[in-house]
């Protein structure tokens, strides 16, 4: 759902970042919008039959319902998994609402932990099996510490095998001091050794842990089996009340949602009596043999519960527990409300009969439930998860997204039926679609956890028009092993930052990610700053706030995404840039970003990345003839004024270089005129680059963005090229972000 001049959100993440859920706790230009009550919502649709998705369909043939009031479709994209992506697309470019995003939640209170220890192997190889664009998270469960989130949703294979690996062994996972929980602890880099490129834990450091791992699991684990029978089914309401809360954080993710359960699930005659009992055997096939897929199956949006009705005068155990029943059922509901299927994995199969120190009662038919209550399938007694998902996967392998904007829909976190209908689909075509959406509330009724989730979603979302104008800067230099220190510049608009009603303190969110080709993240900066408006607001709404930040980055190509939020209003900015680190020590020639330098650096509120711990101060490496200077990211230039601009390269080779200027508008288009003069010149070598002064004076130009390209070439003919970007002013569209 897209609100107001918000970017529109990618819910990449689940962000109940270390704030646990305890048992009963509740790269394009950019443009800025004035617009505050705009509200986007996207419907993700999947039509099916007999278990393939149906391809092929237009806008003209879905048809939309809010409520009971029919809507115009406004927006319409396709995403299929089985089609080749365009070339360089990242994975992070496909809609927001057709990514699918699945949570492993391991059940460390109704499961043994020889259970546990087996379902990690079977996670990942659910893992391996999933598409490059799919999300994946890993939390754990128990009674005593409620929802635990290990890693929030990424693209990040490498990540998320490190927390597969590491589940259960608190000492290795030392956080990072990344809020969005995008990354695990630095010092998993070193335990990883040779394996870091898959992200597995290396051999070594595995060997011998999986008794560590169940000692660990055996203090958090609850044994329900010998338990009171009261205190069990306070245990299951204590697991309905955090999977509820859960729930409603899933409905704030946009797109595909599965929870993938892996559980021995509860004993159901805790609610449902032994007479309601419906047997292990309930509605599904036979039984297979360990080792042996099995997955029962269910109609995709049959919503029926398969929950004994309580009846007759007699005891709880006979005809179940009411109160427990309705708290099972308003669970469901709450998971049906966020559009969330629970897949359920029945991990008792996986042990070997030798190591069960007790047989737990079945949880088979809880499992069944949860997982047919909201259009999940049961896989029990297997080891190659991937395999018996495969159904699921190539079903869900088309998606369309529909958008409609509702025009009486109040901001009070309210929950709206939505229904879709096809005109043109195939004979006997079953249409899955999002049973409805709750209204934005506005961003200081959110809870802490609501606003980490819509950061992390942001973070890891789409380059869209966004209320805060933002430009950015980043560039290699060359540092010890091989690798590069990279500065970040983010300049912030003041007059944008400051829109909206604001308190005398204002908190200022930036969020920097370095994710590499495969949508690994090498390295982060996060950092929030308090600023005291009775004293900055005068400079801020002059030009704003200029930000200075770290990355170190080893050689490869990056994306750079870089989030600013208001943490008053809510309101954000996503800026995604491109990067290249080159390998220094291979003697190419390499011209950095053309820079700007800025003549009033006075005039900005400005901040610097705070320390890392362990880690001195980052070199400043914006200098000119050892002397510090300050760029500017987007200047706004004046027609006929002169500006400073400062080349740089390294290995560039000596000799004497002619400049040659290109001014390019939004549109691509060079446009004609500007004119660039060389200065005076700074010789580079050992690690430092070659330095050139130049002078350029804009043509006369329509107010917009555009960009100047400067291709440097010496006597032998050898020529290398620089951007830089500059704005000019008189219209709103020469305040969009770069």
């Amino acid at each position: 759902m897209k609100h107001g001049s918000r970017p529109q959100a990618f819910a990449a993440l689940l962000a109940i970042a270390g704030l646990g859920l305890s048992p009963g706790t509740g790269a394009a230009q950019q443009t800025f919008s004035e617009s505050t009550n705009v509200v986007a919502v996207e419907v993700p649709v999947q039509v099916v039959k007999d278990g393939e998705p149906v391809r092929g369909l237009k806008a003209s043939d879905f048809e939309v319902y809010d409520g009971r009031k029919k809507v115009n479709i406004s927006g319409f994209e396709v995403l299929d998994l089985d089609a080749p992506a365009p070339a360089g697309q990242a994975a992070a470019q496909v809609p927001v609402a057709a990514r699918r995003h699945f949570l492993m939640m391991f059940d460390l209170s109704f499961s043994e932990p020889k259970s546990i220890v087996k379902a990690r192997q079977a996670a990942q190889k659910v893992v391996d099996g999933l598409h490059p664009t799919d999300l994946v998270g890993v939390a754990t469960y128990s009674s005593l510490q409620g929802p635990q989130l290990v890693l929030g949703f990424t693209p990040d294979r490498r990540q998320i095998a490190t927390a597969l690996d590491t589940l259960g062994l608190p000492k290795l996972v030392d956080r990072s001091g990344d809020p969005l929980r995008l990354v695990l602890s630095d010092a998993l880099k070193s335990a990883q050794g040779p394996h870091a490129a898959a992200g597995r834990l290396s051999e070594d450091v595995r060997t011998g842990k999986d008794a560590e791992v169940i000692e660990t699991l055996n203090t958090l684990a609850t044994q329900s089996d010998r338990a009171e029978r009261s205190a069990q089914q306070q245990m299951v309401r204590n697991l309905t009340r955090s999977f509820s809360d859960l729930a409603r954080l899933m409905g704030e993710v946009e797109g595909r949602k599965y929870v993938v359960y892996l559980s021995e699930g509860f004993d159901s005659t805790l609610i449902s009596g032994t007479l309601n009992s419906r047997g292990a055997g309930s509605g599904s096939g036979s039984q297979s043999d360990i080792g042996e897929p099995q997955a029962v199956t269910n109609d995709y949006n049959d919503n029926s519960r398969i929950i004994g009705s309580t009846g007759g005068t007699g005891s709880d155990a006979q005809f179940g527990d009411t109160r427990s029943q309705n708290a099972v059922e308003k669970m469901l509901e709450e998971f049906r409300r966020a559009d969330c299927v629970i897949q359920a994995v029945d991990i008792g199969g996986l042990r070997a009969g030798a190591d069960i120190a007790g047989q737990r009662g079945s949880g088979r038919e809880a499992l069944f439930n949860m997982a047919k209550s909201t259009g999940g399938e049961l896989y029990e007694n297997f080891n190659d998860l991937s395999s018996a998902m495969g159904q699921m996967l190539r079903r869900t392998g088309v998606t369309y997204v529909l958008a409609f904007q509702p025009d009486d829909l109040k901001l009070d976190g309210s929950y709206r039926k939505l229904r879709v209908e096809v005109k043109n689909a195939p004979r006997g075509a079953r249409v899955v679609f999002r049973p409805g959406y709750y209204a934005p509330r506005p961003f200081k009724e959110q809870s802490p956890l609501q606003r980490l989730l819509e950061a992390a979603s942001d973070v890891m979302g789409q380059d869209g028009s966004g209320g805060i104008t933002t430009s950015v800067l980043a560039a290699p230099f060359p540092a010890a092993n091989n690798r590069a220190n990279v500065p970040v510049v983010v300049e912030v608009d003041g007059p944008t930052l400051l829109a909206g009603k604001q308190d005398p303190k204002l908190p200022v969110e930036i969020y920097v990610y370095a994710l590499d080709a495969n949508g690994a993240v090498q390295d982060f900066i996060t950092q929030v700053f308090g600023l005291d408006l009775t004293k900055t607001e005068p400079v801020l709404r002059q030009a704003g706030m200029k930000f200075f930040g770290n990355l170190d980055l080893p050689p490869g190509k990056y994306t750079i995404r870089t989030l600013v939020r208001n943490g008053t209003t809510g309101n954000s900015s996503l800026r995604i840039s491109e990067l290249e680190v080159p390998a220094f020590g291979q003697g190419a020639a390499l011209m950095l970003p053309a820079v700007f330098q800025d003549p009033a650096p006075g005039r900005w509120v400005n901040l610097r990345q705070a320390k890392k711990e362990g880690q001195g101060e980052p070199p400043y490496l914006f200098m000119l003839k050892d002397q510090p200077y300050v760029p500017v990211v987007r200047p706004a230039l004046v027609a006929g004024q002169d500006a400073r601009v400062i080349l740089q390269g390294f290995n560039l080779g000596e000799g004497d270089w002619k400049a040659e200027a290109k001014v390019v508008g939004a549109d691509g288009k060079e446009v004609p005129g500007g004119a660039l003069q060389l200065g005076e010149k700074e010789a580079g070598g050992a690690g430092k680059p070659t330095r050139m002064v130049a002078t350029f004076r804009p043509p006369s130009l329509p107010p917009g963005n555009y960009q100047l390209r400067v291709t440097l070439t010496n006597g032998a003919g050898k020529s290398e090229t620089s951007t830089a970007h500059f704005s000019v002013a008189g219209a709103a569209g020469a305040r969009g972000s770069r």
